[in-house]
């Protein structure tokens, strides 16, 4: 685990973005059980831990993508974030929505894209991946060259890395889901016992519970 992973893990543990339930399991809207729920939405009104993840952002893009020439946010969750990152960088910022305006000019990307700019794409959360890499997808079809994208938090299922991999898309990402269980188990945040119930959840997250 290294120090970013760890710090990250940390903060969104300390403002309850990241909430832990084994013995009282979370709906999500695909209607999968979980033990987890994770919003990093948080982040934005603890001025500490949003500042915190602003720089991991910033000291993960330059070491990985010093050539970028814009940054992308995915709607919602990553565009306040995103637009943070890029007023650090001091470079353009857009972002991409889920669906194109059905009014006005239609938009799907808000912003001013050149065509081959080279764009990082912050996210927020990576469950299956699904919505992160429909935006790459968008990005890619106005002509970007997408270098990266650079998530806050991710549950490490194999069918996002698998889709990443088939798409081509490096993924980097602050922190992750062994780096939250281990920080929650020091920290005191859950027992140790609860951390086998965490690991069989993410074996099998479509069928846990039922």
């Amino acid at each position: 685990m290294s120090d970013i992973q760890k710090s990250v893990a940390e903060g969104l543990l300390s403002i309850k973005a990241i909430k832990l339930q084994p013995n009282n399991p979370f709906t999500w809207a695909s209607g999968w059980k979980s033990p987890i729920y994770c919003d990093n939405r948080k982040t934005l009104s603890f001025p500490a831990i949003r500042t915190l993840v602003r720089d991991a952002f910033v000291k993960t893009i330059k070491e990985k993508y010093p050539d970028v020439e814009v940054i992308a946010g995915v709607a919602t969750g990553a565009i306040a974030q995103g637009a943070l990152v890029a007023d650090a960088l001091g470079l353009p910022f857009v972002y991409v929505r889920s669906s194109a305006k059905d009014h006005g000019l239609g938009n799907l990307i808000e912003g001013d894209l050149k065509s081959n700019a080279k764009v990082v794409v912050i996210e927020d959360l990576i469950s299956t991946g699904g919505s992160s890499l429909k935006a790459v997808e968008a990005l890619r079809a106005a002509e970007a060259q997408v270098l990266g994208m650079v998530a806050i938090f991710t549950y490490g299922f194999a069918t996002a890395e698998n889709a990443f991999t088939e798409k081509q898309v490096e993924l980097t990402t602050l922190s992750n889901y062994n780096a939250m269980i281990d920080v929650a188990v020091e920290t005191k945040y859950v027992s140790e016992n609860d951390v086998e119930t965490l690991k069989l959840w993410r074996q099998n997250p479509s069928e846990w519970g039922k």
